[in-house]
């Protein structure tokens, strides 16, 4: 009896972007810097290394965020595979792979989202790991949680490649290019991550991790490695 393909979610997160400084939203709407067009080029190099070595093939369309880091690190992958190996991806955008929302208070700098919720006379102060607290979800409208945000992204790649497991005859990796956090909360929603990992652990930019969907709800990381959290690094997903 011959084994069934695999099917792989390749995670990559986005390249470095033009971010806001002291800004804790992820939702901001800002492109790649040149240093992040040369990591997203890189990554190219590094798909195609782990491909070739295992004989696994690379699905056609790469599932992407919405937002602009996302979308323009996907397509700069993009035109290097159809450049390096002439082979045609196509990118679909989903805002089910956007990273963790602070709803009404998106791309407010942390001292001013602090200030909002002084001043509202229904909140009773915030945990000072607000940020980085896993459970936490601001009580501000639209606001979700990192687990929120995980499980968001979690749910699209297991439907995703519970659809390709009908229908792909050899082994097959899908890219999903998004953000570190959100990535990392789903790969402890998936069990590819301990709770306790996923806050000493983060994501290199632009460098895959490779993790396998066997049956329902058993999922395994084959190869790619997370980043390990220096001491005192500041929570910047």
């Amino acid at each position: 009896m011959s084994q069934a393909p695999k099917v792989i979610a390749a995670l990559l997160r986005h390249g470095d972007y033009h971010q806001l400084p002291n800004t804790p939203s992820a939702l901001q709407p800002f492109p790649l810097t040149e240093t992040g067009i040369q990591q997203a080029q890189r990554a190219v190099g590094l798909m195609q290394r782990v491909l070739t070595m295992f004989g696994w093939h690379l699905h056609p369309v790469i599932d992407s965020s919405r937002l602009l880091r996302g979308w323009q690190t996907a397509d700069v992958v993009r035109q290097g595979l159809l450049r390096t190996t002439s082979q045609t991806t196509e990118i679909a955008e989903f805002d089910a792979l956007a990273e963790r929302s602070l709803g009404a208070g998106c791309n407010l700098t942390r001292r001013q989202i602090e200030q909002v919720m002084a001043s509202d006379p229904r909140c009773h102060g915030l945990p000072e790991d607000w940020k980085s607290n896993s459970h936490f979800r601001l009580p501000l409208q639209g606001a979700e949680s990192l687990m929120e945000a995980g499980q968001r992204v979690a749910t699209h790649i297991d439907n995703r490649l519970a659809e390709l497991q009908t229908e792909v005859e050899r082994d097959t990796v899908k890219l999903f290019v998004g953000h570190g956090a959100a990535f990392r909360h789903a790969a402890h929603k998936l069990g590819v991550m301990a709770y306790e990992q996923i806050a000493a652990l983060s994501m290199h930019h632009c460098r895959p991790v490779f993790i396998e969907r066997r049956f329902v709800g058993d999922w395994h990381h084959l190869t790619g490695e997370w980043k390990v959290r220096g001491k005192g690094d500041a929570f910047a997903d």
